[in-house]
């Protein structure tokens, strides 16, 4: 039984995706990557940290501060569990300073941590072995219906209580669509890695994609 709900899953999310542009979520491959990859294939770690996370500090350009840099621990979703995009999805109201931030200056950086994974063992969270990863770009409103819908599936999955958060707060999906991307995931410095080979990886060392 759960065999079949999850084909007719991947069956809907494939639907989706088919019927984007190359300006929504068509442009990452979904994948599942369920332990840890191997330090020397970047775009294995980047996806592999994105997809299990389901928090991140988003940082913005404050427009209360004078143009001082802003960062919000915030939740976010790439996809449904273990099956993500790459693309970063945030749902945010503009009684926040971060979504008031984005909607008058739209540069935005995001990072996340291994550490919260709990796959770094006694590691500090700053050891270059501990995986971090800050994507760099521009915060955008989700506009698209059928994309905001998927948004929302993937938000909703990983995060239930948005379901229940007030109406009237008028809560709007943004994501980060990604120009640069800066990945530490072992000693030497930061790995090389383009937003293309980010968004659709090499399929040999990463598992299952869909």
């Amino acid at each position: 039984m759960l065999t079949v709900i999850k084909l007719i899953w991947v069956s809907y999310l494939l639907f989706l995706v088919g019927s984007q542009d190359s300006n929504s979520i068509a442009q990452g491959q979904f994948l599942s990557i369920q332990t840890k990859p191997d330090p020397d294939d970047s775009a294995a770690s980047a996806r592999w940290l994105l997809s299990l996370n389901s928090w991140g500090v988003l940082n913005t350009i404050s427009t209360d501060l004078d143009g001082a840099p802003f960062g919000n621990v915030v939740s976010f979703s790439d996809g449904p569990p273990n099956e993500g995009s790459g693309i970063p999805y945030f749902y945010l109201t503009t009684l926040d300073p971060t979504a008031r931030n984005a909607l008058k200056d739209e540069r935005a950086s995001f990072t996340v941590s291994e550490y919260p994974l709990g796959t770094c063992g006694n590691l500090d969270p700053e050891n270059p072995a501990c995986s971090k990863i800050t994507l760099t770009g521009k915060l955008k409103l989700v506009d698209d219906s059928k994309e905001a819908e998927f948004a929302r599936i993937s938000l909703f999955s990983k995060h239930s209580e948005m379901k229940g958060w007030p109406e009237g707060h008028n809560f709007q999906v943004f994501k980060l669509e990604i120009e640069d991307i800066f990945l530490i995931d072992w000693y030497g410095g930061p790995k090389p890695l383009s937003v293309d080979e980010y968004l659709h990886p090499k399929t040999s060392s990463l598992g299952f994609i869909v």
